[in-house]
């Protein structure tokens, strides 16, 4: 990509912002894999040990219902676990890969800022054209 004559090139992040990046994105990591570790506990519990009821009788239908519903928000909730992980994943590739692109917007190629980026350091677009997305899908 050229820069047009007279246009400022952008300037790479910094080394310093690029490691409290770099730090943000693994902490977020290390805390996505902690929350998905408890759902495999969920996962992995039977209907009996569920309660400690150790014994082959079933449940009242009632119990296994609110059972069966308590599974399935489990899972919801692990699998926007996994896409946040993998969101995750591909920052930090971007940030291995290409150091001189991280937080630049896909959109525009501008800088996103430092703000967004400190609160969702896995951010890919800047304010505007993140805005210009979600006006595009309603």
């Amino acid at each position: 990509m050229s820069t047009p004559v007279g246009a400022k090139k952008p300037k790479p992040m910094t080394k310093k912002n690029l490691a409290h990046f770099e730090k943000r994105l693994l902490e977020e990591r290390r805390r996505v894999m902690k929350e998905l570790g408890h759902y495999d506990d969920v996962f992995g519990a039977t209907p009996q040990s569920a309660d400690g009821d150790l014994s082959a009788y079933s449940f009242h239908m009632a119990d296994q219902g609110t059972d069966a519903m308590e599974r399935e928000k489990a899972f919801l909730f692990a699998s926007q676990e996994g896409r946040f992980l993998w969101h995750i994943d591909q920052a930090l590739r971007r940030l291995y890969k290409s150091p001189e692109t991280f937080g630049k917007c896909h959109g525009c190629g501008d800088d996103i800022a430092f703000e967004r980026l400190d609160a969702l350091p896995h951010a890919r677009y800047c304010i505007k054209c993140k805005q210009k997305e979600e006006d595009a899908k309603k």
